[in-house]
């Protein structure tokens, strides 16, 4: 079972007072370039892996989606989605994401957001998904950048030039990296980029764009706070879709 620590109070509540938690979408600085990845809406049937506070969820419905299920492990989380909205049309579920199991040809959007660099066997999950799209349906998503997972310990440090630097312990290193962010021991999973192509790719999805999300220079205008968010991306961000039928 994947560490559930969304559910843990110090975790919750220090994740409730994030930006991406109390702004939404808007609130999440990746999420322009996520949104561009996005095929049209219009009447497609929506997976949301991991969907936390069910933000992505009601965009999608306020974008023309047919229908959204939202899947997450953490009680808190979706008891907060499920009184954010009384849309009928969209269902959340409570599962891990570890065994988790959708429907055969269910969907035409896979997403996620930050969630799956928590799952160990990522390949196992990876292929459900690909069963649960149609032909011709996308995964979309992001995770924590592998840059950002490979350390065992938190933070950025100031160096005697000024530049930030982060550490980086046993890139090649697969597997599960311990962190204290917001509570002490909290689990994710590092791979590197070459494993998220490769495991795709074996799964029979074809790629179609890859980020290495930091800011924009316009972003810094608004935000010169982020100006360390440069020093080394923040999130990989990936487009995918399972081939059509000829």
């Amino acid at each position: 079972m994947a560490q559930n620590i969304y559910d843990n109070d110090t975790f919750f509540e220090g994740y409730s007072r994030l930006p991406r938690s109390v702004e939404g979408l808007d609130g999440a600085p990746e999420w322009p370039t996520l949104r561009a990845m996005l095929p049209a809406l219009d009447g497609r049937r929506v997976l949301d892996l991991g969907c936390g506070f069910g933000w992505f969820c009601r965009w999608a419905r306020q974008n023309g989606a047919a229908s959204v299920l939202g899947v997450d492990v953490s009680e808190r989380m979706l008891a907060r989605a499920k009184a954010e909205s009384d849309d009928v049309a969209i269902t959340y579920a409570r599962a891990d994401l570890e065994d988790f199991q959708a429907g055969s040809a269910a969907f035409d959007l896979a997403y996620s957001s930050l969630a799956l660099h928590y799952i160990a066997n990522l390949e196992r999950l990876i292929a459900r998904v690909h069963a649960a799209l149609v032909p011709g349906g996308s995964l979309i998503f992001s995770v924590e950048h592998p840059l950002f997972t490979a350390p065992n310990h938190p933070g950025w440090s100031i160096d005697a030039a000024g530049h930030a630097t982060w550490p980086v312990d046993s890139y090649l290193d697969e597997g599960p990296r311990s962190t204290d962010w917001l509570a002490k021991g909290v689990i994710k999973q590092h791979r590197t980029i070459a494993t998220y192509v490769n495991l795709l790719r074996r799964s029979g999805f074809t790629l179609s764009h890859i980020e290495e999300w930091g800011p924009t220079a316009e972003q810094l205008t608004l935000h010169p706070e982020w100006a360390n968010e440069r020093e080394r991306p923040s999130f990989l961000l990936v487009a995918c879709s399972r081939a059509a039928q000829r």
